[in-house]
């Protein structure tokens, strides 16, 4: 969960909730989670593998789930403009400001 509460100072729009980043919008939510590598063979130590979920409310008011993708970058930076490209460009807004 490292990883997330760094993340937390790049995205101030962001709630952190214990166990997820959860951005939300009249039409939106977005959830970051982190996820620890679980294959205890590898030397090396690995980034964290950082879930972007994308949810889209529907008609009846619920947000259904869309799709996701996984990140595993080293950089913080780099994970972070790489995150902010990918939600931008799935929901038309900027995770730095609030989404619309």
């Amino acid at each position: 969960m490292e990883t997330l509460q760094l993340l937390r100072d790049y995205f101030p729009t962001a709630v952190y909730t214990g166990k997820c980043l959860v951005f939300i919008s009249k039409d939106w939510r977005i959830e970051l989670s982190e996820h620890k590598e679980s294959d205890f063979s590898k030397t090396a130590e690995q980034p964290s593998i950082i879930r972007v979920k994308v949810f889209k409310k529907a008609l009846n008011g619920e947000f259904v789930p869309g799709h996701y993708e996984d990140f595993q970058l080293g950089s913080l930076n780099e994970l972070a403009e790489q995150v902010e490209k990918y939600v931008q460009m799935a929901v038309g807004s900027n995770l730095r400001e609030n989404i619309d």
